[in-house]
């Protein structure tokens, strides 16, 4: 049968080959260290001295490399432990060679100092024939000769450290290295002038563009700039890309080392995200606390397959509920969601409920069956544009929808309802936020009334990546080529990953559950940090694409939609915002409207709503959200 490619010889004729290898090695080890030792003086010698003393050390060569068991190392894959096996062969061929020539010759002839450099010429021999073999095999030859190939890229990396590293190692492992590291940057200046493996570090971060043009001036400059330093986030990433950007260089992110499986690929190096540069420091989180709000309680969460929702879910699925039901009314959202808890936590206890939460009866029968503790309510209608067309679905579901959520979790004792809201809430200019600050309005009076369920309100800005933010709309311009469109220069709006939004809603539902939490009626607000203009989003993602903002790919302004406001804000004038226990969260105590009027005014808003009039909702919300001003 054909051998396939690699498989010419056998694991136990290689073996052989590499023994036969190396013990020609120290034949030849041992005529070179004569040499260099004696000089033309050794041809005046006997050649029985000079061959039969090369036979003799190439046979205890041979017992020792058969000894330590040196021929089985695999040569593609050489590495320190090799060399360190190399060293200690090379020892013992050496101690055995001393005996065998005391017994023949008395060692009469032999200088004493050709045994110090038969060592180091047989090492240098072994440890050699295996690089070079290794950077043959690899197609890697350049990193000896020390220029890159033609369809090598030229890298620096930075972050002196495990990652760096592990990306160095990796890629010379690769058949043809597709990168060609020039050098390290570190934090400090420490360790300039040291090397990982291999790849000198050439200086601290902050002389980054001077130690780039000296590389240009040289004819090698970097092409592209490998961040192996996890903690370079935000702010300091940000201006590491403009730095790189304006260096005619692109900045890529390795994979963090805990990130990394088994199998994984250490130099699959990725875009900067666009999170990254927006990202704070790591907020101190009491996980113990919100590990014990949902180990082994009975969990519901409405909107389960939108963006909030489905993150939501995970994180919750992580802590080890004892049931989780899925509501969700769009049904590939439901089933996509399922089918991950079922891969990821398969010994979580779930149920997928295709349930609209506009629908009263639908619910009560839900929550009857699944009896949940802790509800989170995240399903709503939040596109700012349809609503402004479909005020009427906006009101049924963001305010009637939370009305239905909140009777039927009441009717089933749940414990406490966690109702996501918006920043557009505050001093609403649009449907949507108009709905949102109805639906926070019936959950601070329905806190206030102290029955046996708990209200709490959650409000914060847009979310990077979710389902019709305006992250993926511009990854889609950038995918077609451009021009990013953007509705004004001025715009600008508060943003947080996905992730770092659901943890603070658990943060912020442990805070308003203990005994001794908030006043009633309270909203807890994440702090968001500064606000960013959507215009300078557009700019850093075209960056991160590897182009130029209004030369590669261009900004178009197409002014502001029905609703849209410029800015966006947390708090309006009637709440006075006060710190809370954990960093991140803030506490806004607005005035409370009366429950029973609520009630009333929501049933007559979902009669005008389910008849589609459209007007009369505009109306309504007007009347009942004050702040409510149409631009």
């Amino acid at each position: 049968m054909a051998k396939g490619p690699g498989t010419f010889l056998s694991r136990f004729d290689r073996v052989r080959l590499s023994m036969a290898i190396d013990i020609g090695l120290a034949a030849v080890a041992f005529v070179a260290a004569l040499y260099l030792r004696l000089g033309d003086e050794l041809w005046d010698y006997p050649g029985e001295f000079i061959w039969g003393g090369a036979a003799v050390f190439a046979l205890a060569a041979g017992i020792a490399f058969s000894l330590t068991g040196l021929p089985r190392g695999v040569w593609r894959y050489a590495g320190v432990e090799d060399l360190l096996l190399a060293a200690r062969a090379v020892t013992l061929a050496v101690l055995l060679f001393l005996p065998a020539m005391f017994l023949w010759q008395r060692l009469g002839a032999m200088p004493r100092s050709a045994l110090f450099i038969v060592w180091t010429v047989l090492f240098a021999f072994i440890a050699g024939s295996r690089l070079l073999y290794r950077a043959l095999r690899e197609g890697n030859l350049n990193l000896v000769a020390g220029a890159p190939r033609d369809d090598q890229v030229p890298v620096l990396i930075v972050g002196a450290n495990d990652g760096a590293e592990l990306f160095i190692q990796a890629n010379r492992r690769r058949r043809r290295a597709p990168y060609f590291v020039l050098g390290i940057v570190d934090d400090g200046n420490t360790r300039t002038g040291r090397r990982i493996g291999g790849v000198e570090i050439l200086g601290s971060l902050d002389r980054l563009p001077e130690i780039v043009q000296a590389m240009k001036a040289k004819g090698r400059g970097p092409q592209r700039l490998v961040v192996a330093a996890p903690h370079i986030e935000g702010q300091a990433l940000e201006a590491l890309v403009d730095t790189a950007d304006s260096l005619g260089m692109n900045a890529v992110r390795l994979p963090r080392i805990n990130d990394l499986s088994g199998d994984a690929d250490a130099t699959a190096t990725a875009p900067i995200a666009i999170e990254d540069l927006l990202g704070r420091p790591q907020r101190v989180l009491d996980r113990p606390a919100m590990d014990g709000l949902i180990r082994g309680k009975r969990v519901l969460v409405t909107g389960a397959g939108g963006s909030i929702g489905a993150e939501l879910v995970r994180q919750i699925a992580q802590r080890g509920p004892a049931k989780l039901a899925l509501i969700e009314n769009a049904e590939h959202a439901l089933y996509t969601i399922d089918r991950e808890l079922a891969e990821n936590w398969p010994e979580v206890k779930r149920v997928g409920i295709m349930a609209d939460v506009r629908d009263p009866q639908r619910l009560a029968s839900v929550f009857a069956a699944e009896k949940p503790e802790i509800v989170f309510h995240a399903a709503a209608l939040k596109h700012v544009p349809i609503l402004e067309d479909n005020p009427s679905e906006g009101a049924l579901t963001n305010a009637i929808g939370t009305r239905n959520v909140a009777d039927a979790a009441i009717a089933a004792g749940t414990r406490a309802v966690v109702m996501i809201s918006t920043d557009k809430a505050v001093n609403p200019s649009n449907i949507l936020g108009a709905t949102k600050r109805l639906a926070e309005k019936l959950c601070q009076a329905l806190d206030a009334a102290q029955s046996p369920t708990q209200f709490v309100t959650v409000r914060f800005g847009n979310v990077l990546g979710s389902s019709g933010s305006v992250v993926p709309l511009f990854q889609r311009q950038l995918a077609a080529g451009g021009p990013l469109t953007v509705t004004h220069p001025d715009v600008r709006r508060y943003f947080m990953t996905i992730r770092e939004a659901c943890e603070l809603v658990l943060q912020a539902s442990v805070l308003a559950t203990v005994a001794n939490g908030p006043s009633v009626g309270a909203i807890m607000v994440l702090e968001m940090g500064a606000p960013v203009r959507i215009q300078d989003l557009a700019r850093r993602m075209i960056r991160l694409a590897g182009k130029r903002p209004d030369r590669d790919v261009k900004i178009v302004f197409t002014g502001l939609r029905p609703g849209e406001k410029l800015d966006e804000e947390l708090f309006h004038g009637d709440e006075a915002p006060a710190p809370t226990a954990t960093p991140g969260i803030l506490l806004a105590r607005p005035e409370l409207d009366a429950l029973e009027a609520l009630r009333i005014a929501l049933a007559e808003l979902e009669i005008v709503a389910r008849n589609g009039d459209h007007d009369a909702v505009r109306a309504m919300l007007k009347k009942l959200v004050p702040e409510f001003k149409e631009v």
